[in-house]
């Protein structure tokens, strides 16, 4: 009897320690929920902020481009843009136009060449020739690609302002945004959902090229799928697709770099072509298609029948030189100004513009170009266009796509890893013909499948602060002049509200500095900000060999500005100019400076940075000879 008890006693004691271990269990699963969870909120928390500050820092760049290309434009304000952008023996020969026999005639493919070879119209096995030389990274001969050019015009001019399709004929059509010269991305595209055919159509919404490799290769392989099925892959043009934003953003270096022979005929023909890139597509006269946005002035039947090759080598630069000419009102009739200045927002508005949640209509102050349009205009003008969706690319997203308002406007971006590698998704839309949206996100890993997520964020992180120390580095004077004005007593210490607003007041950067603070200076025990300690450390790279140190902080901050200006003014992208324009070039930036010209010192340091006495100078030494005057002028206007 009593070994029963003992028995029954020993089994309630089991059972009393089996649900005391299940809810200690249970207490460290949700331990380690709450840990997982705040730990992956923290990493999201940093990865935000990186992105933000490559987007604020890219959206700064631009406007600094407007404001040299108005400088540029104060120069030659009676130059015709096309004299000032390209090489008057090549335009010409691009305006006579060449036919594909010429090409063939005028230029030789050696037996050493073992590309695809390319015979016109082309075929689907071209194009498959053309895909699997590119995955090899091999080049297409320069003949074939001033062919494919020249019929590419061909077929582009034919085509109307504003694209219309229709589902009717299939089953769904593929949109993609911006692929940004990011070839692995189209290639990855296709694998997952096959090649442009009459079954499978697609809408790429501009921004082809710039700031990624292989710009050239994306345009060969889309303008190839557009001559073998021109009712089926339909292209919009981007605000990248603009002979300007080449010059600042990599694409005419790499057509240079890549056709060294033939890269003035080619990068002038392209100018051609993008100039006749439609402007939008519409689906089903239900879903509008264009790369930026709208206004309040966006007018649809307008923007359908204008000349869209008016619009020409570069809308930024047309804008800007029509705005220049109303300045100086003399050189053209009013009419013809307002006429013309309105021809050109209208498409610097579709090409520019960026959806916000406020209502309303203004200015695009981040980029410089465009204008942010709130819910309000989108409603307005899917009222008077009987429009249902507007899909619009543009814009840095980071899962690759983004809805807003209400539902109406979808951001689509398709290049991945865009800012960094692990960045971001890329994304592509499928529109069936209910016109219901379905959403495929992708991303190409080469390096990042091998690493945790918290050694990706890291990576992310890393890249962002080391760009934002560089433009910190850029504007040093500036910084530390809006510190001391903090610091009275000069103790070389400030608050952290106080270093916050001088940061913003100096970047305007719109970034969350008080959250960044612990990677950006350096903390005194009682809380107060260390600000010199901004400028600890910074590894800032000398961008040639023969630039001294003491440029290093003068390039950081004007190097682009002055890439582009030398850029301009090298109509032949040989890489050199005269000295004669070198002067012509100093003078136009130091105007952008705002700094006076000593005739007198100019022209001693013209002729001593010619090393080569060559009669011209490359850009290492501008950048040199920028220098110099630069210390000069300092000195006298002290």
């Amino acid at each position: 009897m009593g070994q029963v008890s003992n028995n029954i006693g020993l089994s309630r004691s089991s059972s009393l320690g089996s649900v005391s271990e299940d809810r200690n269990t249970i207490r460290a699963a949700i331990l380690i929920q709450n840990w997982y969870r705040f730990t992956k909120a923290r990493l999201e928390t940093r990865r935000r902020y990186s992105l933000s500050i490559f987007q604020s820092i890219e959206y700064a760049d631009e406007q600094d481009q407007l404001q040299v290309l108005s400088t540029s434009l104060f120069f030659f304000p009676l130059v015709p843009v096309s004299h000032i952008l390209t090489s008057p023996g090549v335009s010409q020969v691009v305006d006579e136009g060449l036919s594909l026999t010429e090409f063939e005639n005028k230029i030789d493919v050696p037996d050493s060449y073992y590309g695809p070879r390319l015979s016109f119209p082309l075929t689907v096995e071209d194009a498959n020739a053309l895909l699997h030389a590119f995955r090899n990274e091999q080049l297409l001969h320069a003949r074939y690609v001033l062919q494919l050019l020249c019929e590419t015009r061909r077929v582009l001019k034919e085509m109307p302002n504003i694209t219309h399709l229709s589902t009717s004929y299939s089953k769904e059509i593929t949109v993609c945004g911006d692929l940004h010269g990011n070839l692995d991305d189209l290639l990855l595209i296709f694998y997952k959902n096959g090649l442009p055919s009459e079954q499978n159509p697609y809408v790429f919404n501009g921004d082809f090229v710039d700031r990624g490799k292989n710009s050239m290769e994306i345009l060969i392989i889309l303008f190839a799928f557009l001559l073998i099925y021109p009712n089926d892959l339909h292209l919009n043009r981007g605000n990248h697709e603009d002979y300007i934003m080449n010059l600042r953003y990599g694409f005419t270096k790499e057509v240079s770099k890549k056709y060294k022979d033939h890269g003035k005929l080619i990068l002038c023909l392209l100018r051609d072509v993008f100039s006749w890139l439609p402007l939008a597509t519409i689906i089903d006269s239900k879903v509008l298609i264009l790369h930026g946005g709208i206004s309040d002035t966006t007018d649809l039947d307008f923007l359908n029948a204008l000349e869209r090759s008016k619009a020409g080598l570069s809308v930024l630069l047309m804008q800007l030189s029509v705005k220049c000419r109303i300045n100086r009102s003399k050189l053209l009739p009013r009419e013809s100004v307002a006429n013309e200045t309105f021809c050109y927002l209208q498409i610097l508005d579709i090409l520019w513009s960026d959806p916000r949640s406020q209502n309303g209509c203004t200015p695009n102050k981040s980029r410089g170009g465009g204008c942010y349009f709130g819910p309000d205009v989108t409603a307005k003008l899917f009222e008077r266009y009987n429009l249902k969706m507007l899909i619009r690319s543009h814009e840095f997203k980071p899962e690759g796509y983004e809805i807003s308002h209400d539902g109406k406007v979808i951001t689509i971006f398709s290049a991945s890893n865009y800012y960094e590698e692990g960045s971001n998704r890329g994304a592509y839309i499928k529109l069936n013909p209910e016109l219901i949206p379905r959403f495929v996100q992708y991303q190409v890993s080469k390096y990042t499948r091998r690493q945790n997520l918290q050694e990706r964020v890291g990576t992310i992180e890393s890249s962002a602060l080391k760009s934002l120390r560089e433009k910190i580095y850029a504007h040093r004077s500036e910084l530390t002049s809006a510190f001391a004005q903090y610091d009275l007593n000069s103790t070389g210490r400030i608050s952290v509200s106080d270093w916050a607003a001088a940061m913003e007041s100096v970047l305007q950067l719109e970034l969350p500095w008080r959250m960044l603070r612990a990677q950006l200076v350096q903390m005194t025990p009682n809380g107060e900000a260390d600000y010199m300690s901004c400028f600890y450390d910074l590894k800032i790279g000398q961008p040639t060999k023969e630039v001294q140190p003491a440029l290093v902080e003068t390039l950081c901050r004007y190097r682009r500005d002055l890439e582009i200006i030398f850029n301009i003014i090298d109509k032949d992208h040989s890489g050199l100019i005269s000295l004669e324009e070198f002067g012509q070039t100093w003078k136009l930036f130091a105007s952008h400076l705002g700094i006076d010209m000593y005739d007198e010192s100019l022209d001693k340091l013209v002729l001593s940075i010619d090393y080569n006495k060559d009669g011209h100078i490359d850009f290492n030494e501008f950048l040199e000879a920028f220098h110099v005057v630069h210390r000069l002028e300092k000195k006298a206007n002290s």
